[in-house]
Formats: C-alpha cells, structure tokens, sequence
C-alpha cells in the first residue's frame, strides 16, 4: 500500500507513459491528417459519450473500492481475534504443569505462522519461510502439506485446545469461548477467500475498459476543429483522466495482488506477531516501516 500523500513523480510517469505516448501518437496523427486534408468529420457529442462513460467508470472503481475496503475490514477482524485468542490463551491455561506454559506460548506461535500462512496464500507465493521460522518442521509440515494450508493451522490449534479440556486444564465453557475466536478467525478467513476467488463480474471488467479506449479514439477527432494544432495536448490530457479511472478499478479490484497497490498485509502479520510474542514474554520484531513510499 502506498502511504506518501502525493506520489513521486518518477512513479507517476513509469506508470502512464506507456498510455500517455499511445494517445498522444494518436492525437498527432488525427491533428495533421485534419489540418492539412480538406476533410470534416461530423461534429460528435462527446459529452453524451463522456457522460455515460464517466458512469461506467464510477460504479467499476466504486465497487473495486467496496472489495479493497471489506479486505481491510476483514483483516481488522484478523488482528483482533488474534489478540483475543492469545489473551484466552494465557488467562485460561494453567503455568503449572510447565506443559501448561508451553501450550500457551505454542498456541500464540501458531496463531503467528496461521496469519503468515493465510498471507502467502492469498498473494498465491507459494512458500511462506516465515512459518518455519516460528515452529518446528514437522509442526510447520503438518498444516504446510495440506491444500488450504492456514486452515490446516487453525484445526491443529483446535485439537491443542480439545487435548487441554481432556488434560482437565480448562472446562467447556473455556472451551467453547476460545472456539468461538476460531470460529471468528475462520469466518474472517472464508471473507478474504470470497474476495481473493470471485473476481468481479465480466460486464463491469470489460465494458468500461472497452468503452474507455473506443472515447480515446474518438476525443480527438472531437475535439480538432476546436483546438486546432493543440489538440494532441488537450485530448491527451482528457483520455489521461479517463484512463486513469480505469485503472484505479484496476489497482483496487483484488486487495490481495501482492502490488503497490494491494492491502499491506506483511505489516498487519507483524503487528500480530508483536502483539502476542509480547503477550507471550516472548522478544518481538520492530513495526513495518515503508520501503520507497511502500509499506507492503
């Protein structure tokens, strides 16, 4: 996620030269052809089109803001629910036996790696060595060899919890309180996979991109008999806003890309990771700062 206020330039102009010399190529030849040919296109009411295209644009980036946003929202539940669960953790278990302390340190450590786990799947990295930085190897390859490998982290912290009701350690009532902080970090889980494998519909990917191109196109033979030899600059200005209505839906859509651009999710795992090694007596990490204007 992006955090300056305003953008660096540099940055700007590596993300819209491409769009900015293709339109002003086009703006060029559609001023020079008209400027010295004796033809005249019919006058076109580009308002009527820029109009209505300005509403696609709207309800595309409106709705890929509504995804970015609920991302967010879900992954303040994550937070949450993780600090709950180790809070129940370390209230509830016992310090004696000493096998009590180590479930307590062992259940903040999973809850760590599971929200790590749950980071690298929904960027679709592949590998995730942060989880064999906390846990053993086989404990990291009990949930890691498994398809949805965070879920596999949270049945593991389930069945710790079932072995300390059995051991007498907590009673179901215990229980079925720190079951129900699975049941949350589940759901909130199950959210951010709904985001991650339901793009959005093809009408609203395809329509407004294919109408944004096809107003590019036709702004400049618009706008020449207006402005005459400074067209290229005007019209290329004007087809720059809307291609970049376009392409904010773009960067918004998917709030898991692993992009400038996407959730800071690397951030929010380490806050979670100070938060209970702390809770834990445990030595913890320094916050997520930015990298280049960037904090991933």
């Amino acid at each position: 996620m992006i955090v300056n206020n305003t953008p660096r330039m540099s940055q700007i102009i590596i993300e819209v030269w491409k769009p900015l010399a293709v339109l002003f190529v086009w703006d060029v030849i559609v001023t020079a052809f008209y400027m010295t040919s004796s033809f005249r296109a019919p006058s076109l009411p580009l308002t009527i089109f820029g109009t209505v295209l300005a509403l696609f644009l709207g309800f595309r980036v409106n709705s890929a803001y509504e995804r970015w946003w609920e991302g967010r929202q879900l992954w303040g539940l994550m937070i949450n629910a993780s600090r709950n669960l180790a809070r129940a953790a370390i209230a509830f278990l016992p310090d004696d036996p000493p096998r009590g302390r180590d479930l307590k340190r062992s259940i903040a450590l999973r809850q760590i790696a599971y929200v790590n786990a749950l980071r690298c799947q929904l960027r679709r990295l592949g590998e995730c060595p942060e989880v064999y930085d906390l846990l053993s190897k086989d404990e990291a390859d009990e949930a890691m060899g498994r398809v949805n490998a965070a879920n596999g982290f949270l049945d593991g912290t389930a069945k710790r919890i079932e072995q300390a009701r059995r051991e007498g350690w907590i009673d179901t009532i215990q229980q079925t309180q720190m079951e129900r902080i699975l049941v949350d970090i589940a759901n909130a889980q199950g959210g951010m996979e709904r985001l991650k494998n339901t793009p959005l519909p093809m009408q609203y990917r395809f329509f407004p991109s294919f109408f944004a191109r096809i107003f590019c196109l036709l702004l400049p033979i618009g706008l020449v008999e207006t402005l005459g030899w400074a067209t290229p600059v005007g019209s290329t200005l004007a087809g720059l806003m809307f291609l970049a209505a376009l392409q904010i839906g773009d960067d918004l859509v998917d709030p898991f890309s692993n992009t400038v651009h996407d959730l800071p999710m690397n951030a929010m795992c380490r806050t979670i990771e100070i938060d209970l090694k702390q809770a834990i007596g445990d030595a913890a990490p320094e916050p997520a700062k930015p990298f280049k204007g960037v904090l991933w």
